[in-house]
């Protein structure tokens, strides 16, 4: 689609560009000595941030040797302790992530930013992720655990912050570019300008990729492409424009049975499944230094984004096959979401002095509107392409749903002295939540909903301190509200005959930490806390009979059900070989991490009913699965590494060990027959990458993804990329060649 002439592209842009670079000027290499950190533990306000006593971490992905081009969350966040993922589709497409036993699913849990503006379709009725960055274009990944909730929005996870690459020199043209190919036709060229020139700043990227997927069936083309220019004004300020547009294609393979994942995990049995999400983000912000103690921001973005999928969607034990009185296969089912949302945010830092001790405040607001428009259970075409042609004329589902919202924050870090700092924050939410539309359509009937209108107003407090002892240890700890409105699709019944409850609550909750800190002598770097997540309101679905008298019908009741506790240990430690050795000539560099997370996730009160029996004598049996472990919440997650660096030369080993876990909240041990319900195995898998560079300029790099060529899975889906259980990648490699002048 976007990448037919892609290697050609990439020789000529190899070829040439030192060609039409050859009158700017190079400087001399510098050489610098001393540990290239990936991974920093803020203890200290940064910019618009309080950090101070809170759980963070700081991905430097310039210092992480991974395979970048196709978005290898594993490897790149590797030291993020207890962080879970799902491998969805091919090459990373889609990154779903998550801490503490919540949900991956499209790092719904998080709020999710790109260089701080929203990235996701919905804050708040629909918070799924659909578009990340090319993490060859990111400098940096911020992540604020729970507590981040005050600054960014009430999300249980926290906040995740894709900041992209700017120019850092004054050179007015610097290029920076790479190809890589790798297993199973990949492709990849990502090509960089930026540059200076008196007051401007600008930077641009574009990115594609594509190829035929691990598995069967698994065929991806996408194209990334980036805009940013600034103007300054002066040294205090300055005004930005940036612009990103995403679009792909690319094949789902579909979900297998467990007997079909034992016996071919590369298999699929789907060939007719298609996903894509055009996505489009603009963002404007104004910066300005009013003073050496006060720091505002203005942003407005906007988000124009659609979700489109065509497929077969029957259960993984079903065959798409060919109709022997037609000659043809099952009509496809087409859905499309449109994604319209708007918002402008305004951040300040005021630094003031109570008994000549800087006390630091940030407070800001958030104005926010989200519309989307859904289109579902469509009647597509027999083909096999990415066709999204709707035969009927109409959806049978088709729902407007629209947020409104408004914020207001405030932290304030209150140095009692120079090792001690306590935060309190408060947080107010006004959230406007609308649904109207039908469920269901035929050529002559039409089910409507009720125009539904749902209005919170939500105060969240929070509190944080932080003793520092000095740059060797420091103790932190927090405990922050959280909260999780009810997401447009548990609004909508799947069927005509449930029944919505009218004072279904929001989710809400707490995020407490407490951890300590530090380096020994810069050999041993450590972060280790234990954290406690509490997680009310969970919503789901009890069996009931028509005015309660067993003789009527019965019908399915979406409520609130219980309550959910996680809580466990985080812990990262790096050790510096090097330095414990003290061999720091001609040794090179060696070190070895570990990020651990145990993750205690249960159930403290959850209900669940059974139906026996008929009409009149039907008998309903109410349950609880209380004690019960959490869904996708393992026990274990284990990340390992070994990084080694020599001169020119760096090659980073690792490993990951993921514990078993439930696909459901009844603990579920065998797999159905569909596979959408069941216990999924641990596994651990081996990655290796390495790189060589050339005079500062130009960088060769490889590696062996899953060099075990271990058969795992990471989910199991009810509907799309599935449904059924979703293998992950076998054995692959991958060779890269790049250019930065």
């Amino acid at each position: 689609m976007y990448s037919k002439n892609l290697t050609a592209l990439a020789i000529n842009i190899i070829i040439y560009f030192p060609v039409l670079a050859q009158d700017t000027k190079t400087l001399p290499e510098i050489k610098v000595s001393g540990t290239k950190n990936s991974v920093v533990f803020q203890s200290s306000n940064q910019d618009f941030l309080i950090l101070e006593g809170k759980k963070n971490e700081t991905i430097l992905l310039e210092n992480v040797i991974s395979n970048k081009a196709t978005n290898n969350i594993r490897q790149a966040m590797a030291k993020v302790a207890g962080l879970n993922y799902w491998e969805t589709d091919g090459s990373g497409i889609q990154i779903g992530i998550s801490t503490r036993g919540l949900n991956p699913n499209r790092s719904w849990e998080f709020n999710t930013r790109q260089n701080g503006y929203d990235i996701s379709s919905d804050v708040f009725g629909y918070p799924e992720a659909y578009y990340n960055p090319p993490l060859e274009a990111v400098d940096r990944i911020e992540i604020i655990r729970g507590s981040g909730s005050l600054q960014y929005g009430p999300q249980f996870g926290g906040m995740v912050n894709y900041i992209l690459k700017r120019n850092t020199n004054n050179k007015p043209l610097s290029f920076e570019g790479s190809v890589t190919a790798g297993s199973y036709g990949m492709i990849s060229l990502y090509t960089a300008i930026s540059g200076q020139n008196k007051k401007w700043n600008y930077n641009f990227y574009n990115h594609m990729r594509k190829g035929d997927g691990w598995r069967d069936n698994g065929y991806y083309d996408i194209r990334n492409t980036h805009g940013f220019l600034q103007y300054k004004f002066n040294e205090k300020s300055n005004i930005s424009f940036e612009l990103t547009n995403m679009n792909y294609q690319n094949q789902m393979a579909g979900g297998l049975t467990d007997a079909a994942f034992r016996d071919n995990w590369k298999q699929s049995n789907r060939e007719r499944n298609w996903f894509g999400t055009p996505w489009t983000i603009a963002n404007i912000s104004y910066n300005n230094k009013l003073s050496e103690n006060y720091n505002m921001q203005i942003s407005a973005f906007g988000l124009w984004g659609e979700r489109n999928s065509v497929g077969f969607l029957a259960a993984a034990n079903v065959a798409d096959a060919i109709n022997p009185l037609t000659g043809l296969q099952a009509n496809r089912q087409v859905d499309r979401d449109f994604y319209r949302n708007f918002g402008l945010e305004w951040r300040n830092r005021v630094s003031y002095k109570i008994n000549h001790r800087t006390q630091d405040l940030s407070i800001g607001m958030r104005a926010y509107t989200a519309h989307t428009d859904r289109n579902q259970r469509g009647r597509g075409n027999t083909a096999k392409n990415f066709d999204l042609s709707e035969l009927n004329g109409y959806f049978p589902l088709a729902l407007d749903f629209n947020t409104k919202n408004f914020a207001a924050f405030a932290e304030n870090t209150f140095h009692f002295s120079d090792k001690f700092s306590v935060t309190p924050g408060l947080r107010y939410e006004w959230i406007e939540s609308t649904m109207s539309g039908r469920t269901n359509k035929t050529t002559t009937t039409e089910t409507t909903v009720p125009n539904t209108e749902i209005t919170r107003n939500i105060l969240l407090g929070g509190l944080s301190f932080q003793y520092k002892h000095n740059e060797k240890w420091s103790v932190y700890g927090s405990a922050t509200q959280a909260f999780r409105p009810v997401l447009f699709s548990e609004l909508v019944p799947p069927a005509t005959t449930d029944i919505i409850d009218p004072n279904l609550k929001d989710n809400s909750g707490w995020n407490i930490d407490l951890g300590f800190r530090g380096n020994v002598d810069g050999v041993i770097k450590y972060d280790i806390s234990g954290f406690y997540l509490i997680y009310n309101d969970k919503i789901g679905t009890v069996r009931k009979f028509i005015n309660d008298n067993p003789a009527l019908a019965s019908y399915q009741y979406r409520t609130n059900l219980g309550q959910a506790i996680h809580r466990g240990i985080e812990s990262f430690i790096e050790f510096d070989v090097t330095k414990f050795l003290k061999k720091d000539k001609g040794f090179g560099h060696l070190s070895a991490f570990t990020s651990a997370a145990y993750i205690d996730a249960y159930y403290t009160d959850f209900k669940t009913y059974t139906v026996s029996g008929a009409a009149p004598n039907v008998i309903i049996q109410e349950n609880n699965l209380k004690g019960n472990e959490v869904e996708y919440a393992p026990r274990w997650i284990v990340s390992t590494g070994i990084n080694y660096h020599y001169k020119r030369f760096g090659i980073q080993v690792q490993s990951r060990t993921t514990s078993d876990f439930f696909t459901d909240a009844n603990n579920t041990e065998a797999a159905n027959a569909a596979a959408t319900t069941g216990k999924i195995e641990g596994y651990t898998v081996l990655d290796l990458s390495a790189q060589y560079k050339i005079n500062g300029k130009y960088n060769l790099g490889f590696g062996i993804n899953n060099l075990n060529d271990k058969n795992y899975a990471t989910r199991r889906a009810g509907g799309y990329p599935g449904p059924g259980l979703m293998p992950g990648e076998g054995r692959t490699w991958y060779v890269s060649f790049g250019v930065r002048m």
